[in-house]
């Protein structure tokens, strides 16, 4: 599914440099009622292929990583972020500029997972939040303005989205835990003719 949705974008790509059409312009354009079906698109567009090339890698490792729990939770994790993310891109970006680009979703899906074992109470998933961590972590500072050019506030409200993701599964998890545990058993024993055993 991760490497259907990264042919995906390197198809879009592909049109939006052949065909005379300018796609990119249908990325987030903020606070304007035109720009909030940029939300939908914004995540499969790219400034060109050196942007595109640049984001692959995390799409490629932590989408694969995000879609471990199966293909529903990864879907939902997915949703909640291109969401969450885009939403945030929305409201705060800077004014007059379109944001596109696929790295909020690499940046939701890196915060998912760093943080889900929290919420989880899993070892395993801490074990692997710590190698990602060791490895990606640098990657986090891009959350903070930066290099003008880069949406920092994509890479922010994507984070956010990956953890408010983790959490949500986290209490669904519990509550489908909770109503799969069986009641009090009933005593066992048998009765005999005068009461209970």
């Amino acid at each position: 599914m991760v490497l259907g949705f990264t042919a995906l974008l390197y198809l879009v790509e592909l049109l939006d440099v052949a065909l005379p059409v300018h796609l990119d312009n249908g990325g987030i354009s903020s606070r304007t009622l035109s720009g909030l079906d940029g939300i939908v698109w914004a995540p499969l567009l790219h400034g060109g292929w050196a942007h595109l090339l640049a984001n692959t890698l995390p799409v490629l490792v932590f989408g694969f990583l995000a879609m471990a729990g199966g293909l529903g939770p990864w879907l939902a994790v997915t949703l909640t972020i291109w969401v969450f993310g885009g939403l945030g891109v929305w409201l705060t970006g800077p004014e007059g500029y379109v944001t596109i680009g696929a790295s909020g979703l690499a940046f939701g899906w890196l915060a998912f997972l760093l943080v889900r074992g929290l919420f989880n109470r899993s070892l395993k998933q801490l074990g692997l939040a710590i190698v990602l961590l060791a490895y990606w972590g640098g990657m986090l500072w891009g959350v903070l303005p930066g290099e003008p050019g880069i949406s920092w506030q994509g890479h922010l409200f994507g984070a956010l989205g990956g953890v408010l993701a983790a959490w949500l599964f986290a209490r669904a998890n519990r509550a489908k835990g909770a109503k799969g545990s069986p009641g009090p058993l009933p005593p066992t024993g048998s009765a005999g003719p005068g009461g209970a055993a």
